[in-house]
């Protein structure tokens, strides 16, 4: 796809208080704003639909809860069919900085094969827990990358172009598909482009809510993580070997 077409997609899940300031601020960046809602609760459903009724954003409704990743999956594959060639992936809990979502979008818009990711940067309201858990999957990160090209992969907020997304496939639904789909991405070939970005967490009396599960979600992530080394583990090994049996049984690879 040769024109440059960029829309958001915002996987939502109860976050009545905050995906109305989140689509407000990305309707002038991008051409269309495609908010998830992955099954929310009647207060989520109805912000969305009324932003619907404002035009503000397309909504699609997912019947049940799928997961960030299922969400986000839900919304590229519509972006697609509407002939988008980029989607700007934001999280609806107001965390990310969105006045840098212009800076994302001119770094896809020069490089338009490359993953942008937000390389987040901290402020006190970061829970400490959470910078740990980070820290950890960096590492594997790099170990699944062989190279430290990825700034954070867990960072939602990023620009995929969406051919490229669809085609790594990543299995992951829930909190383990943002760095599984970064590290596919890098695998099938992908350039990528870090672009700092300030965060910060809400409070719940500013709205904030935290669909992340300490046990759950660290659960799948590191499975994400096993699955991962496991392939390339194999592909270090049999890739090597096969091109070798492929000479040893007719004189050429």
């Amino acid at each position: 796809m040769s024109e440059f077409r960029v829309c958001a997609v915002v996987p939502t899940y109860d976050n009545p208080r905050t995906i109305r300031a989140v689509v407000e601020r990305l309707a002038p960046v991008v051409e269309q704003v495609l908010v998830v809602d992955d099954g929310s609760a009647e207060p989520g459903r109805a912000a969305v639909d009324a932003l619907v009724q404002e035009g503000l954003a397309r909504v699609i409704h997912r019947a049940r809860n799928g997961g960030k990743g299922a969400a986000v999956k839900t919304g590229l594959q519509a972006a697609m069919q509407a002939g988008f060639s980029h989607a700007l992936q934001v999280d609806a809990d107001l965390q990310h900085d969105l006045d840098d979502a212009p800076k994302l979008l001119e770094a896809a818009r020069a490089a338009p094969d490359a993953l942008v990711l937000g390389d987040p940067r901290y402020d006190e309201s970061a829970p400490s827990a959470r910078r740990v858990g980070r820290l950890i999957t960096s590492f594997w990160i790099r170990m699944e990358t062989s190279r430290g090209v990825i700034g954070d992969a867990m960072c939602g907020f990023r620009v995929y172009p969406i051919d490229a997304a669809l085609k790594a496939a990543p299995r992951g639904d829930a909190m383990d598909f943002d760095p599984e789909i970064a590290v596919r991405m890098v695998w099938a070939g992908a350039e990528v482009i870090n672009i700092p970005t300030r965060v910060r967490y809400l409070n719940e009396a500013q709205g904030g809510v935290s669909h992340f599960r300490l046990v759950r979600d660290n659960v799948w992530i590191s499975w994400m993580h096993t699955r991962l080394m496991f392939r390339k583990v194999m592909g270090l090994l049999f890739g090597a070997l096969i091109p070798r049996l492929r000479l040893d049984a007719g004189g050429r690879s």
